[in-house]
């Protein structure tokens, strides 16, 4: 094999591609990247047996053929080569030589032939969605997604298409973040599947706020993302996902209108005395057009208000700070609306406007369990 191809572009490749490769695996393959050269590209492929990605990358190819290299080494070599194109020849015992102006580097690979093969995914439906449109929807979404195994198919986002409507829900049992959008397509058979919250970060890294359109592929075990030159391809979860519609309370005692960054700049400068050690809400008391947020903990004592529209009857809340904090930052619009109800109830922030376009849910913490 040998081919030369212009250094910034496979480095941007190889970057790409190696967020789907192993750090750790007892198969030193899973660890590495499958280089494959055709007739005027080189296809680099990541792959940990769960997630895959693959990145094509145009060049001058000579002499096809395919090499694992070690991701992390050749990702250094490539990073700090000097010029501005790259040469690789791999010989018969796959030992490939990386030439770059003066710079000159054989390393030890493997055949491409034990590069473990990623899944076919066998196309059933797709979904074409802007790729800023749903690089904007992962990150108002994908902060609430579980990490606890032993609910496997809420490690996932829930995918779902009703006519030209797609929304993704991620819940992990103390919280829920919801986002609407509309697709460019007038009519769609409903769609419901769920995709790993690890795939769903890597595919939010891939894509751009630019134009491009991204082909969601829908297989019976898995499914692929069509970014650009870059392709991903992920396992689909299964099971019973949360029933959201029914967990969402449809009606409120209060309601009021907060300005988002004056609320987070109030939450972040009473969590100032937390931390994971040191476990504690922050209470927010609603009284009339102000929101009294205190916190204590080992350290000390902390407190602060922030403006509002509405009359809370001196209700008091615990929250947990990192969950408040994170559905207020991720809300796309700066004027939202609270929905409460009582003390142990949900609080629901939805847009000002009632768009309907986003939802966060958020299960209050008992504040006796804090008290002394």
């Amino acid at each position: 094999m040998k081919f030369t191809c212009e250094k910034y572009s496979l480095l941007v490749a190889i970057l790409t591609s190696m967020r789907a490769a192993a750090t750790k695996s007892p198969a030193s393959t899973l660890e590495g990247l499958l280089l494959e050269a055709g007739e005027n590209d080189v296809t680099i492929t990541g792959y940990d047996l769960k997630t895959g990605i693959v990145t094509t990358v145009p060049a001058e190819v000579e002499e096809t053929g395919g090499i694992v290299l070690n991701a992390r080494l050749f990702g250094e070599i490539i990073r700090k080569a000097p010029g501005q194109y790259i040469t690789i020849i791999v010989n018969p015992r796959y030992v490939a030589t990386i030439i770059s102006e003066v710079s000159e580097y054989e390393i030890i690979g493997s055949p491409s032939t034990d590069y473990p093969e990623l899944p076919n995914v066998e196309f059933q439906q797709n979904i074409e969605i802007g790729e800023a449109m749903l690089k904007k929807m992962i990150s108002q979404t994908n902060f609430a997604v579980s990490d606890n195994e032993s609910r496997p198919i809420h490690t996932g986002a829930l995918f779902e298409t009703d006519g030209d409507e797609l929304t993704i829900v991620a819940v992990d049992g103390y919280r829920l973040a919801l986002c609407k959008e509309h697709l460019d397509m007038s009519e769609g058979s409903a769609l419901s599947f769920v995709v790993p919250g690890t795939a769903l970060s890597e595919v939010e890294k891939v894509t751009t706020d630019g134009d491009g359109k991204v082909m969601i592929m829908l297989g019976a075990k898995h499914i692929q993302f069509a970014i650009g030159n870059t392709t991903l391809i992920s396992r689909r979860l299964e099971g019973e996902f949360l029933d959201y519609k029914t967990s969402i309370p449809q009606s409120s005692k209060y309601q009021f209108l907060i300005d988002r960054d004056e609320f987070v700049a109030s939450a972040e400068r009473v969590s100032l005395i937390l931390s994971e050690k040191l476990k504690s809400p922050i209470k927010c008391v609603f009284s009339d057009d102000v929101i009294r947020l205190s916190t204590a903990s080992a350290l000390g004592k902390a407190s602060d208000e922030c403006g509002m529209a509405g009359i809370g009857e001196e209700l008091e809340m615990g929250f947990n700070d990192k969950y408040l904090i994170e559905a207020l930052k991720a809300a796309p619009t700066n004027e939202l609306k609270l929905e409460l109800t009582t003390n142990i109830a949900p609080c629901v922030i939805s847009p000002a406007d009632d768009s309907g376009s986003f939802l966060y849910m958020i299960l209050p913490v008992r504040l006796k369990a804090y008290e002394n």
